[in-house]
């Protein structure tokens, strides 16, 4: 691979298949731990064979690419779909009414790698299959997904302290990790010569808590705009949304939104954001952390309209972390990072994300990480025209551009960082081009 070329689409698998042929070693493929698993064989395991089928959720990965999007298809294999113990039933997906699903999709033709997620947002395992599965598939890998314990509007009602609901999207990560490394290791025989951890927004926190916390499971990791909580009063985001819901509510000026770290020149992105991310954000987070602010706003209630749980609190624009009491900081360090990551991880984060603003975030991120004396293991891509979701480039194609061929692209030099040892581009703002498939390509400069 060359780090400096344009990505067009997925390298060949390497391997063979399997002595036996198409989905040998379906029945050794158990889930250590599983309450209930079902494995079928299938034809193609990407989205391009799998939509309109109980094997993925188009509806669940809507506005996470845009259209045009390279979607490579024709990987035989067999998917696993079930669910570990929990005491939750948000995820309703095949019927089943019960969280910690998961899906592990292992191709005939295997290159001995395995690649771990978790879901974005409040969505569920089937959510990254155009972003991530398809394309790591096509290269592969084994392929495993988490809907990370619970979901949804009211995933802050599991659990009994604050703080619960999101701490047990660490440990189901974990969990999965270490299921899907035996499940494919019976499958192929051996086990993986290299695992992967990666993910998007909330899937990009647990990105690097895992690779703070669980260095030993994982070779690398790619962390595509991962939340930032941080501990001793470090930024996060119930101290940046507040300004976020009060502009909505003409509480707050362009200038406050600046001082709150959201990028000047993204101001065109704000009417969305405000309709769609703020309000329900704000308060589902803040609902998790601080249930004690507001009882009469709590959070989002999926009983509700969709305009109510979009809706933000009033209260919530007023919010300051400064002013509550010692538990909520207490809560936020139990889920917090550190910056302490032992494995390579490359982080790449939009400039003009609207939810997650980049100042606050991951630029605050890889200084955590520089700080603890990490850096060497630590790659920083600030995408310029990169936005929150890559849907909206549908809606602004003069002024965003996509970050998944980016993120793509730094899949593709974390793998060659780590199985050949060459050095992963420095870190650098991908520029913007003027021209060209700003859908399917992005260019790293290279090392020098």
């Amino acid at each position: 691979m060359v780090l400096g070329a344009v990505l067009t689409g997925p390298a060949p698998a390497a391997s063979a298949a399997p002595a036996g042929g198409h989905c040998a070693g379906r029945d050794r493929a158990v889930v250590p731990g599983a309450e209930h698993q079902e494995s079928a064989c299938l034809p193609d395991l990407t989205t391009t064979g799998l939509a309109g089928t109980r094997y993925t959720d188009t509806a669940d990965q809507a506005g996470l690419t845009a259209k045009g999007t390279f979607a490579p298809s024709g990987v035989p294999g067999v998917q696993i779909d079930g669910f570990f113990p929990d005491s939750s039933s948000f995820n309703g997906t095949h019927g089943w009414r019960h969280d910690a699903q998961f899906v592990i999709r292992l191709p005939d033709r295997w290159n001995g790698g395995l690649v771990i997620t978790g879901a974005p947002g409040t969505r569920r395992q089937y959510a990254t299959d155009a972003a991530i599965s398809d394309r790591v598939l096509a290269q592969g890998y084994a392929y495993a997904a988490t809907d990370k314990g619970n979901g949804g509007p009211d995933f802050y009602t599991d659990g009994r302290r604050p703080g619960d609901a999101i701490a047990e999207w660490n440990r189901r990560t974990t969990e999965l990790a270490r299921a899907a490394k035996v499940v494919t290791a019976r499958r192929y025989g051996r086990a993986p010569s290299r695992t992967y951890v990666t993910g998007v927004s909330n899937g990009g926190y647990l990105t690097r808590w895992q690779l703070e916390h669980h260095p030993e499971l994982y070779d690398g990791g790619v962390d595509w705009e991962g939340v930032l909580w941080a501990a001793g009063g470090g930024p996060d985001p119930l101290r940046t949304l507040p300004t976020a819901v009060a502009y909505g509510l003409g509480q707050a000026t362009p200038q406050e939104m600046y001082a709150a770290g959201f990028a000047p020149g993204s101001e065109f992105l704000w009417p969305y954001h405000q309709r769609a991310y703020w309000g329900v954000t704000q308060k589902t987070y803040r609902a998790e952390l601080d249930p004690a602010y507001d009882p009469r706003c709590p959070g989002a209630s999926a009983g509700g309209t969709a305009e109510e749980i979009l809706a933000p609190c009033p209260s919530d624009a007023g919010y300051d972390m400064r002013r509550r009491p010692p538990s909520v900081r207490a809560a936020v360090d139990r889920i917090a990072l550190t910056g302490r990551i032992g494995k390579p991880l490359i982080t790449l984060h939009g400039d003009l994300d609207s939810l997650l603003p980049i100042a606050v975030d991951s630029d605050a991120y890889t200084a955590m990480v520089r700080r603890q004396g990490a850096g060497r293991w630590h790659r920083y891509y600030r995408v310029r025209g990169g936005n929150h979701v890559d849907g909206l480039y549908d809606s602004h194609p003069d002024r965003l551009r996509p970050i998944l061929p980016c993120y793509r692209s730094a899949f593709d030099a974390l793998t060659s960082w780590v199985e050949e040892g060459r050095t992963p581009p420095p870190d650098q703002d991908v520029a913007r081009p003027a021209g060209g498939d700003l859908v399917n390509s992005c260019r790293l400069a290279p090392a020098r």
